[in-house]
């Protein structure tokens, strides 16, 4: 049990002795004291002023007076206008501290036959480019936000779409067919993802030239140049036969999106992210299209002349939706509509996260309302996790002209970096452990830097900034890691069940607090899908710890029950943050 549940608890007694009202536990939420004033925990009193019918100050004092006599767990309180700040016994601490040491999954709870089943939508690439800087912001957002709900007690799916079928799909195959010289990752040594890349980079600047000449020659409007130019026209007509089951195109498209997969593979496993189920687009968007039709019928949807098919949602203060092009092929809605019915269909889904970024807000209020309308119970209650845009230094990644930061690249320069920074902390590593840890540093500064900002808000990545040895970053969480690993192997060890016999001062009370927080945080982190209350709990944790650390000796205190204590505060404490960065996807080097 906690020490709020605890407090809240011995207050809701108070009360009812005290002024005879009746307040449950869970409405008294005890918050931490801030700094500037005594105490550990502390009680807003301004909501039972009527029921005591004195002043804040009077109420405040006669509740703190009650807890000091009737709690063991509080040793005194002081009063600050409506604020009552409580100080908790340093030998309460001393329980908490064994109790936390005794749980190895302390703050983690396990899923059971009776937990919710939680699918949550990650990464979505498309197969005619490699995976790039965003997508990183993306998988490591629903990797660690997967990781946060099972941690809640939730069964958990991680679930991806790939869209491998569709107009950019073909600019990539019609770009190889031209000029590709029947290339492949084996004889250009490229990864299949980065080759197929370059061909649609390759496509869009042979299309920007031929608008560019019927502008010029045929007096088009920028528009009518689009339309009408030749390569666009052949990449619809290519897509026309895929839909229409065409065998050379389909046994390209095959070919290609396999070389893709590998590559996106490789990347993955790099990242450190997985899928428990993975679809695809060319299998779900027929599913859709069905349903879109069906939904003619009923009257849900409606053709234009032209043969396209739209819903009206003004009636829902929205536009109307294009569903089905005029040539009959499919547009992204009309696939996810589709993937929802497969995975309902596959899974006793009790709640639908989907994590992509911002710029996708309309389309899950249309996604949701269209779902709705179909008769899909589920449809209002589909989850977007919308995340802000990641940007570099030197602005916006536009993918069509080869300019996105490539996750492959950045995976190397961050590794690389490490190195070159840590260099001279792994001197005395053999080669292969010293390459190890500068993968853990370099993927560990990236990790925590995209996660510890708020999902929702844009941000702007520095690469340079997040390998740092100080300050709020994955590296500095790793070092306090590798140091407390290094204090208790010098101690040879410490007995993770022995009750402490020395009383915690005030420093180490005030850590044991905040180790015996990462229960309450994960729950917050859960309910609010916040990886960043995560992030910055481990910052704070580390940073606490190493007050003490610099504060107070460990392996040299004389008193043997002061050193036992402040090795089990440390074990504690480094086992604590590895659970906590675990969440994000981060490892934890042994020695740095």
């Amino acid at each position: 049990m906690t020490v709020e549940t605890i407090i809240s608890r011995a207050v809701s007694n108070a009360l009812k002795e005290l002024y005879g009202i009746d307040v449950a536990p869970e409405k008294i939420v005890p918050q931490q004291t801030r700094k500037e004033f005594e105490g550990n925990l502390t009680i807003v009193v301004f909501p039972w002023l009527k029921a005591s019918h004195k002043s804040p100050e009077v109420t405040g004092a006669e509740i703190g007076e009650w807890l000091v006599k009737n709690e063991p767990a509080v040793e005194k309180y002081n009063v600050v206008k409506g604020f009552l700040n409580l100080s908790v016994n340093p030998t309460f601490w001393l329980t908490v501290l064994h109790s936390i040491a005794e749980d190895p999954n302390y703050g983690i709870k396990a899923a059971d036959e009776n937990s919710d089943l939680v699918m949550v939508e990650y990464s979505s690439p498309n197969t005619n480019k490699p995976l790039h800087l965003g997508h990183v912001r993306n998988n490591l957002l629903g990797y660690s936000l997967s990781c946060i709900l099972a941690a809640n007690g939730h069964k958990v799916v991680k679930t991806n779409i790939v869209n491998d079928r569709g107009i950019h799909i073909c600019k990539s195959m019609l770009a190889w067919q031209k000029w590709g010289n029947d290339v492949t990752p084996e004889s250009s040594g490229k990864k299949g993802d980065h080759l197929i890349g370059d061909f649609y980079v390759a496509f869009d600047r042979h299309y920007r030239e031929q608008v560019k000449e019927l502008m010029e020659k045929e007096n088009m409007t920028e528009d009518e140049a689009k339309a009408n130019a030749p390569l666009m026209l052949e990449a619809r007509e290519m897509l026309r036969k895929w839909e229409a089951g065409d065998p050379e195109v389909r046994e390209l498209w095959k070919t290609m999106n396999g070389w893709v997969y590998d590559g996106f593979d490789e990347t993955y496993k790099r990242l450190g992210v997985d899928f428990d189920k993975i679809y695809y687009e060319s299998d779900t968007y027929l599913e859709g299209k069905d349903l879109v039709l069906g939904g003619i019928e009923k009257g849900i949807m409606y053709r234009k002349d032209d043969g396209s098919v739209w819903a009206d949602l003004t009636g829902d203060g929205l536009d109307h939706k294009l569903l089905l092009r005029a040539d009959g092929t499919s547009v992204y809605m009309t696939q996810d509509i589709g993937t929802a019915k497969l995975r309902y269909q596959d899974y006793p889904i009790d709640k639908m996260i989907y994590v992509v970024g911002n710029e996708q807000n309309y389309h899950f209020q249309v996604l949701s309302l269209l779902l709705d309308k179909l008769g899909f119970k589920w449809g209002k209650d589909l989850t977007h996790f919308s995340y802000g845009m990641v940007e570099l230094p030197e602005g916006k990644m536009k993918s069509r002209e080869g300019t996105v930061v490539d996750a492959d690249d950045l995976l190397d320069k961050m590794v690389a970096d490490a190195k070159e920074m840590s260099a001279d902390r792994f001197a005395d590593m053999p080669a292969e452990e010293a390459a190890e840890v500068a993968r853990m540093v370099g993927l560990g500064a990236l990790k925590y830097f995209l996660l510890k900002v708020d999902p929702k808000k844009n941000m702007l990545f520095n690469p340079k900034e997040s390998i740092d040895f100080n300050g709020n970053t994955g590296p500095f969480l790793q070092y306090t890691y590798a140091r407390i690993r290094s204090v208790l192997r010098k101690a040879g060890g410490v007995d993770m069940d022995m009750m402490p016999k020395a009383e915690p001062n005030e420093k180490e009370s005030t850590l044991i607090q905040k180790v015996a927080d990462f229960k309450s945080v994960v729950e917050e982190a859960g309910r609010s899908y916040s990886p960043a209350l995560i992030a910055n709990y481990c910052y704070d944790l580390a940073k606490e710890y190493n007050q003490f650390y610099h504060d107070y000796s460990i392996l040299k205190e004389e008193n043997e029950d002061v050193k036992q204590l402040r090795l089990l505060l440390s074990a504690v404490v480094a086992r604590t943050l590895k659970a906590g960065v675990g969440l994000l996807g981060m490892e934890m080097p042994e020695r740095m």
